[in-house]
């Protein structure tokens, strides 16, 4: 009994080594493959995908090995009853061939006519981008709950349960992963509702980026260091899209007390609408809007700028720089804080 009990420790510890070697086998050609992606050709993905496949089925077959399977007796019932499972099963086999390449037909032009309508320029591109990423996640899971279904019906096995069953599951689950279903619903709300879209400039909890990415569970938006946040819908409650609407540009200024307040703002709104020709995305202006405050040792101006969605900061540097220019060449002096001492003589 004892020399039992030690063979089947032994033929578990070995099975468990071979699950162990393969798992880390499998693991390190990942990190090594998402290395190296950009240096590898197809022909050496190929190569590794089918090496993957022989080690894999050489575990199943060391194990079975361990465990004292009879492999003669398998392969003799085989060879024995082939023709005739080969016969019974021909349509099964045939039709299971048919389902995939159909399912595969189905999500390649899905993916064609989605990228041709989401590359074709034309209004509302943003929206159309997010609809086509989103059709194209749910084409993809229906068609392959679709495929495994009919292959299973093919293969005479009783679907019906499973779904029913597959409907519990669902229902235990739905019960347990309310956050999930509510980030599910929030996303579906986000799509359309078009609270926003991809390309859309947002700000969520303090983090202000594009959103490069809209799913029905998660939104992804990136700001301009390239950071990446990614938002769970449900978690979305508050949000500012700046893209709905042009963007306006606000710089403020001063000038001495001893100058033409009325000849600066002459001189300014002569000069300043010039810099449409070399900033397209001007839809309006530049202008001074007035004096908006009479400061300790400035007159203070403001000029206003309209511009296309989220591009007025470029804008806002430029326009800076002219008015420094401008007032430099027309010698209007432009303050800076000083103190004014008076002595007394005695």
């Amino acid at each position: 009994m004892s020399i039992i009990i030690a063979s089947i420790w032994m033929n578990s510890i070995l099975s468990v080594v071979i699950v162990l070697t393969v798992l880390g086998i499998f693991i390190f050609q990942k990190i090594m493959t998402n290395k190296f992606q950009a240096t590898l050709k197809q022909w050496n993905l190929i190569l590794i995908y089918i090496v993957e496949f022989i080690i894999f089925i050489g575990a199943i077959v060391g194990i079975l090995f361990i465990w004292e399977y009879d492999f003669g007796t398998m392969v003799s019932d085989f060879l024995t009853n082939a023709e005739t499972l080969i016969r019974a099963k021909t349509g099964a086999i045939f039709g299971s061939i048919l389902t995939i390449f159909i399912a595969t037909l189905i999500i390649k032009a899905s993916k064609l006519a989605l990228y041709h309508l989401e590359g074709k320029a034309s209004f509302g591109q943003k929206r159309k981008k997010t609809i086509a990423k989103v059709s194209m996640s749910i084409i993809k899971y229906v068609t392959y709950i679709v495929t495994i279904i009919v292959i299973l019906a093919l293969w005479e096995v009783n679907v019906i349960p499973a779904l029913a069953g597959l409907g519990m599951a669902g229902l235990v689950i739905g019960l347990g992963a309310q956050k999930f279903i509510n980030d599910l619903i929030s996303g579906f709300f986000i799509i359309f509702e078009h609270h926003f879209d991809v390309g859309d400039k947002v700000e969520v909890g303090g983090f202000k980026g594009e959103v490069t990415d809209i799913g029905l569970k998660t939104t992804k938006i990136r700001n301009w260091k390239g950071e990446v946040k990614i938002v769970a819908n449900g978690d979305i409650t508050t949000l500012i899209n700046f893209s709905r609407n042009p963007s306006i540009g606000i710089v403020d200024f001063g000038i001495a007390y001893k100058e033409d307040v009325a000849k600066t703002t002459e001189l300014l709104n002569k000069e300043l609408p010039t810099l449409a020709l070399d900033f397209p995305d001007i839809i309006e202006g530049p202008k001074v809007l007035g004096v908006i405050e009479l400061a300790s040792s400035s007159v203070n101006l403001r000029v206003i700028v309209k511009t296309v969605s989220e591009s007025h900061y470029g804008i806002e540097r430029a326009i800076r720089q002219r008015i420094k220019e401008l007032l430099d060449q027309n010698k209007i002096e432009i303050p800076f804080p000083q103190v004014v001492v008076h002595s007394q003589k005695e």
